[in-house]
């Protein structure tokens, strides 16, 4: 997953065309870059499982 990609599943989970994102362990790193460099990254819940999978999903103040 590349720069692009990460941020057009990113715009695509705020706007609920898509629930969740499946990021597996060889695109964890550059995909999580592109996660934190977004003003709302706290709103994007990422729950473990297993192999280095993280399912992601797009949830407004879960944080507070």
């Amino acid at each position: 997953m590349n720069e692009q990609e990460a941020k057009e599943e990113l715009e695509k989970m705020r706007t609920g065309e898509k629930e969740e994102l499946l990021v597996t362990k060889e695109h964890f790193l550059s995909f999580r870059e592109v996660l934190v460099a977004q003003d709302d990254f706290q709103a994007f819940r990422g729950r473990a499982g297993h192999y280095g999978k993280v399912i992601y999903t797009y949830e407004p103040g879960w944080t507070k």
